[in-house]
């Protein structure tokens, strides 16, 4: 078997698009896909994310046939661990990506129905979560609207070994996110070593998952604890970006911003009245890199919480093409991990 793929990255977060070679999957929805995915085929997640081709911080997204009528194109995100329900990062490198291939014919100012003529290319993209509506600039930035965002939990207690009880939030942008200042278990994203951070991310994440119960309203497959994010208390107002860490899965590190996360720090804003439609935030990553993240209306409510609509911006650059062999006789074709 060998299987296809475009790699990119955004804010140095890779996103490995596999574009040919996957088996075709026959459940109805996207979600019926996800899960056939996982039950039928991981052991090629496996191997395209774990060493010895891919690493433990190596993120993917699998192209499959849509089923929502407004869709473009749809797509499984996979990462160490297994398989996730939305990912900011690598639907900016996605929406790039079906642009510059020609998957989504690009707008012009002869383009029929476009709705941005001669500026930016509309992509629809079907995530697990729902559809997200993505703007492709001509220099190849993307700005994309994600699911209904909305806080579900603020000020909870959550248990931990190592630093007692520590407080945090729980907010959903396309996945659920615990969040909580670094400088509030004495870290520093800017010095504190990058072990530290994902030691901490992780324990916080499994003592919140404990300790507060999560569902989604509208999709049970949705109401799991993703990772944590820890900020520098900032609110990345005033042309001053606020830098995060997210740690989710088994213990990946995202690169970027993580557009997901920012998705949902917006919410929380929103929740907290810091932030007004309009009003746009700047946030960092342990790279430097930037995404914009920027509320732009209310959402009806979400299991009666009141949600957002938020747009986050950013831009992702190709970095090659490759085509992986899986070989019957490989003993270690479905990869393999470290840990640590």
């Amino acid at each position: 078997m060998i299987l296809s793929t475009v790699e990119m990255h955004t804010g140095g977060e890779p996103t490995r698009i596999v574009v040919e070679g996957w088996p075709r999957l026959a459940g109805r929805t996207l979600l019926d896909k996800r899960r056939e995915a996982r039950e039928r085929h991981d052991g090629l997640r496996r191997g395209l994310m774990l060493e010895p081709r891919g690493h433990d911080g190596m993120y993917g997204a699998l192209l499959v046939e849509p089923d929502h009528p407004e869709a473009d194109l749809a797509v499984l995100f996979m990462h160490n661990e297994g398989w996730s329900t939305m990912c900011g990062h690598a639907t900016i490198a996605l929406a790039r990506w079906a642009v510059d291939s020609g998957r989504v014919v690009r707008a012009g100012p002869e383009t029929p129905g476009s709705e941005t003529p001669g500026s930016e290319t509309i992509v629809r993209l079907q995530c697990p979560c729902g559809l997200v509506t993505c703007r492709v600039a001509a220099d190849g930035t993307v700005r994309f609207e994600s699911v209904p965002a909305f806080a579900y939990a603020l000020d909870r207690i959550a248990p931990t070994a190592t630093w007692g009880p520590v407080t945090v939030d729980i907010a959903y942008g396309g996945a659920f996110y615990a969040f909580l200042s670094a400088d509030s278990i004495g870290l520093d994203l800017h010095t504190s070593p990058m072990r530290a951070i994902v030691d901490a991310g992780a324990e916080i994440a499994e003592a919140a998952a404990r300790a507060i119960p999560i569902e989604h309203a509208e999709e049970p497959e949705l109401g799991f604890l993703y990772g944590t994010i820890l900020t520098d208390g900032g609110d990345g107002a005033g042309g001053q970006p606020s830098r995060n860490v997210c740690i989710f899965a088994g213990r990946q590190v995202d690169r970027s911003p993580t557009g997901s996360g920012v998705t949902a720090r917006m919410a929380l804003q929103a929740a907290r009245r810091a932030a007004r439609p309009g009003e746009e935030r700047l946030f960092e990553s342990c790279t430097g890199a930037l995404f914009s993240g920027r509320i732009v209306r209310e959402a009806p409510p979400v299991g009666g919480r009141k949600a957002v609509i938020v747009e986050v911006g950013g831009r992702a650059h190709p970095t090659g093409e490759a085509r992986f062999r899986f070989d019957p006789e490989d003993p270690l074709r479905e990869g393999f991990s470290l840990g640590g």
